[in-house]
């Protein structure tokens, strides 16, 4: 039987913590290891929504395989494709090192960017991730309601843990 390959699934939730760093969830921190992408995350706009894609640099592989696809899919529908603005758009992406607890700092000009404020959730796409402000994925309504519903789920839990960490201060 072939092994499936790994694809990011879930989801998960960091407040920003102490030296302004965020941290990449363990469900997450799993799959870099299994592509062999351990310690960094590569991240950059998403270039249809108003977020955060994330990946490891195994991924890149991939990249003029997903080009050819996508201009073959808009050739059969008859679409305007430009190769060049969306590999440009594929490869604009800054890789941001994480630590072995999964510990990382976002530079500023993705946290503008992205919209990324004191919170990411982060939610499983197969080859990549996406990173959201949750307040930001609220407003997306739609198909985007269930995945907000858990990422809520998530904060809360995460903000309950920081309350009680800093009573036991």
């Amino acid at each position: 039987m072939a092994q499936r390959p790994a694809g990011y699934r879930g989801q998960g939730f960091s407040l920003r913590g102490e030296k302004d760093r965020f941290v990449l969830p363990p469900l997450f921190r799993k799959v870099f290891a299994e592509l062999g992408d351990e310690g960094v995350l590569c991240v950059a706009k998403h270039h249809k929504f108003p977020c955060l894609t994330a990946f490891g640099p195994s991924r890149t592989d991939t990249f003029e395989d997903i080009l050819d696809k996508e201009e073959e899919n808009a050739v059969r529908r008859n679409i305007e494709f430009d190769r060049d603005l969306r590999s440009t758009q594929m490869w604009t992406f800054t890789e941001v090192p994480f630590d072995k607890s999964g510990r990382f700092i976002l530079p500023a000009r993705f946290c503008k960017v992205g919209g990324i404020g004191e919170n990411i959730c982060f939610l499983g796409g197969g080859q990549f991730l996406t990173m959201w402000d949750i307040d930001r994925l609220g407003q997306m309504g739609g198909g985007w309601q269930d995945q907000y519903e858990l990422c809520l789920a998530e904060a809360e839990d995460a903000r309950a843990k920081a309350e009680a960490k800093g009573k036991g201060k």
